[in-house]
C-alpha cells in the first residue's frame, strides 16, 4: 500500500515539475498569455501544492511582461493615428481586461520564494475600453459604408457581414438595421427561373408548377432567391432554364406466356401389403402405412403489362445581362409502368409459392399519357436538384 501511494505522489510531482517547466517555456519565448492561463488553472486546481509557488512566481512575471507589451503597442498604435488600427486597439484593450478578471478571484496569492504578496497592478480600463470599442464601430461603419458605395454584389455582401459585427458591438447603432436589409437585398442573386417545352408534347399544368416551385429543392442559399415570375423593380442578373427537348411515350404493351407446372406431391398413403395382399404389421403389431405419391400438373397464363415514358432536357444556367449561357447540364428521366398478373388452369398443388404472388394480381388499367409524364417529373425534379445543389449559380 505504501509502495503504492509513494508511486502516485512522485507521478504527481513529475506532472508538477513538468507543467512549470512548459510554464517557462512560455515565458522565455514571450508567450504571456499561454503561461498565464496555465498557471491560473494550476491555482485554480490545487493552489497549496508544493509547485503552486513557482506557479506564482511565473505568473506575476508573465502579467508584468503581458501588459507592458500591450500597454506599448497601444501607445504606438495611437501615436500612428489609423483608423484601421482601432480594431487592434480594441481588442488589446479586451485582452488587458481579461488577464485582470481571469487573476482577480485568485487574489492574494502569497509566495514564500518572493516572501510576499504576487503583485498584480490592477487598473480600471472601462474608460479606454468604451472608447476604443466606440472607435472601432465607428471604422467599421465607414468601413461598410464604403463597400456600399462600390455596388457590387461581393461587396454589398461584405458589407452586410461588417453590418453584423457592428449590430454584435452595439446593437441598434445607428440605422445599422436598415443598411444591414439593405445590403442583403443588393447582395441578393435574383434569379428568374423559366421552363420552355420543346417536346412537341402537351406537360401537365401540375407538373410545371412543380418544376419551377424551387421552393420545395431545399437549397436554403441566404444569398439566392429563385422566382417563376417576374416582379417589379427587381433585376434578375441570372436565369436558369429548364429545356424540355423530347417527351417520348411507348405505346401500351401486353406480353401473355404460359407456363406448365408438374410435381409429384405425396397423395394420401396406403397400408404395405405382402404378396399375398396381406397387410405387413411392425415388430409391436401394427399394420405399416406407406405415403402414396402422384403427378399433378397446372397451367400458368401469366400477363405483363408495360408502358414507358422518357423525357430529356437540359439545365442551362444563364447571364441575363450578358445574355450568354454559362453553363449547360443534360437531364433526363425514365418512367416505366408495369404489371404482372396471372391466372391458372388445372391442379393448383403443382403451382410454386411465387407462382400465388401472381395469381393474387389483378389487371390494373393503363395510366394516361399526362399522368405518365407527370410520374417521370417526380424523377426529373430529384436530378434537377442534384444538378442545383452541386453547382453554383456563379
Amino acid at each position: 500500500m505504501r509502495s503504492t501511494i509513494t508511486l502516485c505522489c512522485l507521478a504527481l510531482l513529475l506532472a508538477s515539475c513538468n507543467s512549470v517547466k512548459r510554464n517557462q517555456k512560455f515565458v522565455a519565448q514571450g508567450n504571456y498569455d499561454q503561461a498565464i492561463e496555465l498557471a491560473v488553472k494550476k491555482l485554480q486546481k490545487n493552489r497549496d501544492s508544493d509547485k503552486s509557488d513557482a506557479h506564482i512566481v511565473l505568473l506575476e512575471e508573465a502579467f508584468v511582461k503581458a501588459v507592458d507589451d500591450d500597454t506599448r503597442r497601444i501607445a504606438f498604435l495611437k501615436k500612428e493615428n489609423n483608423p484601421a488600427a482601432s480594431r487592434e486597439i480594441y481588442h488589446l484593450y479586451r485582452d488587458l481586461e481579461f488577464r485582470q478578471n481571469l487573476i482577480r478571484p485568485l487574489l492574494p496569492l502569497y509566495s514564500d520564494v518572493l516572501g510576499r504578496n504576487a503583485k498584480f497592478k490592477l487598473v480600471d480600463y472601462s474608460v479606454e475600453l468604451i472608447a476604443a470599442k466606440q472607435a472601432y464601430i465607428a471604422y467599421l461603419y465607414t468601413e461598410a459604408d464604403a463597400y456600399m458605395d462600390r455596388q457590387q454584389i461581393a461587396d454589398y455582401r461584405t458589407a452586410y457581414h461588417i453590418y453584423c459585427e457592428i449590430d454584435e458591438l452595439q446593437p441598434n447603432y445607428k440605422d445599422v438595421k436598415r443598411l444591414k436589409e439593405e445590403a442583403h437585398y443588393y447582395g441578393t442573386d435574383f434569379v428568374f427561373v423559366s421552363l420552355n417545352n420543346r417536346s412537341g408534347q402537351i406537360i401537365p399544368h401540375q407538373l410545371e408548377r412543380e418544376l419551377l416551385d424551387f421552393n420545395t429543392y431545399g437549397l436554403d442559399d441566404f444569398w439566392t432567391e429563385y422566382h417563376n415570375e417576374r416582379q417589379q423593380n427587381i433585376q434578375y442578373n441570372l436565369g436558369i432554364v429548364l429545356n424540355l427537348r423530347d417527351i417520348a411515350i411507348a405505346p401500351e404493351r401486353i406480353f401473355e406466356k404460359e407456363v406448365i407446372r408438374k410435381k409429384r406431391i405425396q397423395d394420401g398413403w396406403e397400408y404395405r401389403l405382402d404378396r399375398n395382399g396381406a397387410i405387413v404389421k411392425d415388430s409391436l403389431g401394427n399394420p405399416i402405412k406407406i405415403d402414396k405419391f402422384t403427378n399433378v400438373e397446372a397451367r400458368l397464363f401469366i400477363t405483363e403489362q408495360s408502358k414507358s415514358v422518357l423525357v430529356a432536357g437540359n439545365v442551362v444556367y444563364r447571364d441575363l445581362i450578358a445574355r450568354r449561357d454559362l453553363n449547360d447540364f443534360p437531364l433526363s428521366s425514365e418512367f416505366i409502368f408495369e404489371n404482372i398478373f396471372a391466372t391458372y388452369q388445372g391442379d393448383k398443388r403443382a403451382l410454386e409459392d411465387e407462382d400465388w404472388n401472381l395469381i393474387n394480381n389483378r389487371y390494373v388499367p393503363f395510366p394516361s399519357n399526362s399522368q405518365m409524364v407527370l410520374d417521370a417529373g417526380e424523377d426529373i425534379k430529384l436530378r434537377l436538384r442534384e444538378i442545383l445543389k452541386n453547382n453554383s449559380i456563379r
